[in-house]
């Protein structure tokens, strides 16, 4: 971001170093539980001992987190601190993260410089896992070229396995980003929401239909589904007055039929846009085109303005009101 504002942070470590800086809090599947805009400061979370501007954020987005239900937080070294586990672990909030040296209170550790001889290797703080049991993983060896054997504790494989959440979250919002430019700042924060908001949805959409066990080929993939909510927002009107259920004879359940047989060409409008009720208006085409109604094989001239499908609208049949209302 290159308008000017006091929001704007220099973020040296970041790929883009000048922007906004979010915390948020997510679940391992990217999922987006609480966040918050970092203006300068960090205040005191409410009904919480003062544990620095690192930790009180972290406490600022556990408020949502239910007291006394075992919950496991993950976060990485700059927001853990001794002090936060023990003011989290009053609620029940169970944690795990890496650790800087500095932050455990004089206790003897190996040196850096001890660490990188060995390779590899950084420190890791729970208050609920262990050490044990340890794994064996196989890792590749620069200096010999062929892969080692490498021991693994349970907290660094539960960390790895766990943590990452908010770094899968940014990965799909920066798949398909709202790229209008704008220097006032509020656009470009309200645009970063949207996207938020657009990718949680279809996280929450996967998680369901996972769910309901709906074949993965079944789910609409991101671009898709940002598709289909887009075309809703610029399309829709008024709620059509309807009752509730979809009948077995519906223009979207022929539709589908029609696509498994393999004969659907140009897919029809979302049903919501379909029967708002707002700026249908017959047309009449040059040329004729196949009625889209299923199972009509008329060739009419009449087009919908808004749905800009051909549909057939005579004395004999009226494909253009069962198209817009079943």
């Amino acid at each position: 971001f290159k308008g000017v504002s006091s929001l704007k942070q220099y973020l040296p470590s970041k790929p883009h170093k000048w922007g906004y800086k979010l915390f948020v809090l997510s679940d391992v599947k990217g999922i987006v539980h609480n966040f918050e805009v970092y203006t300068g400061k960090i205040e005191k979370a409410e009904g919480h001992p003062d544990l620095g501007a690192s930790s009180n954020i972290v406490l600022h987005l556990s408020d949502v987190i239910p007291a006394g239900k075992h919950h496991l937080l993950y976060f990485d070294n700059w927001f853990t601190s001794l002090q936060l586990i023990g003011e989290l672990g009053k609620r029940d909030i169970y944690c795990l993260g890496t650790v800087r040296p500095n932050r455990l209170q004089g206790c003897p550790l190996p040196t850096d410089k001890d660490m990188k001889e060995r390779g590899r290797g950084s420190f890791v703080v729970s208050s609920f896992a262990s050490a044990e049991p340890v794994s064996t993983l196989k890792r590749w060896d620069k200096k010999t070229k062929k892969e080692v054997d490498v021991e693994c504790p349970s907290m660094v494989m539960a960390y790895n396995k766990f943590m990452g959440g908010v770094d899968l979250l940014d990965s799909l919002i920066a798949l398909y980003r709202i790229s209008l430019r704008s220097k006032k700042y509020y656009l470009r924060l309200f645009f970063h929401f949207v996207d938020l908001a657009t990718v949680t949805a279809w996280l929450l959409y996967r998680r369901d239909c996972d769910q309901f066990l709906v074949p993965q080929r079944s789910q609409q993939p991101l671009l898709d589904f940002k598709m289909s909510v887009a075309e809703a927002l610029c399309k829709q009107g008024k709620s059509a007055s309807k009752k509730r259920g979809r009948s077995s004879g519906s223009v979207d359940a022929a539709w589908e039929k029609k696509k498994k047989v393999g004969h659907a060409s140009k897919p029809i409008p979302q049903e919501a846009v379909r029967k708002d009720e707002m700026g249908h208006w017959p047309l009449v085409s040059e040329r004729r085109g196949r009625c889209k109604m299923p199972k009509c094989k008329g060739s009419p001239v009449v087009v919908c303005q808004k749905c800009d499908v051909h549909l057939c609208l005579d004395k004999h049949k009226n494909c253009f009101l069962t198209f817009h209302t079943k």
